[in-house]
């Protein structure tokens, strides 16, 4: 079995600071045995990895942003499971959004930032399908934003 808990601490990420919706709607919802979490964007308290992913920054500048989406779903999860990650079965689905220059094409590699975190903690419970869809603008200027779905017991 996978010790989240050591590996989450060995990447230096502290699951108990979920953020707060910045609107009328839930960060999580558990219906059945899916977890849904909405969407998050690439910030960390007050500041984060904001712009154009191809113009403003660059690819692995725009790699960050989406590990840095991975690290708030992992927040969310803990929240909503009160921090039981043995409940985690499989994480299911991510669809990644890059606010993108026009000719920027590495929409994939830059969603890779999310995925890769999420198989490096969960190991092959983090594999999941996905989508990576390049945007005009996302909110706050944020440079990527993810949501996801996870199977639970």
């Amino acid at each position: 079995m996978i010790d989240i808990a050591a590996r989450l601490a060995a990447a230096g990420i502290d699951p108990s600071m979920p953020r707060a919706p910045g609107g009328h709607y839930v960060p999580w919802l558990i219906n059945g045995n899916h977890l849904y979490i909405s969407g998050q964007v690439s910030v960390d308290g007050d500041n984060g990895i904001t712009g154009v992913v191809g113009g403003d920054i660059d690819l692995a500048q725009g790699v960050e942003a989406a590990r840095l989406c991975g690290i708030n779903l992992i927040r969310q999860i803990s929240a909503a499971l009160d921090g039981r990650f043995e409940r985690v079965e499989r994480i299911l689905r991510l669809t990644g959004y890059v606010q993108a220059a026009d000719d920027f094409t590495k929409i994939p590699q830059v969603t890779n930032g999310c995925s890769d975190l999420l198989v490096e903690i969960f190991g092959e419970k983090g594999r999941h399908t996905r989508s990576s869809v390049g945007v005009k603008k996302l909110p706050r200027n944020c440079a990527v934003e993810v949501d996801a779905i996870v199977a639970i017991d």
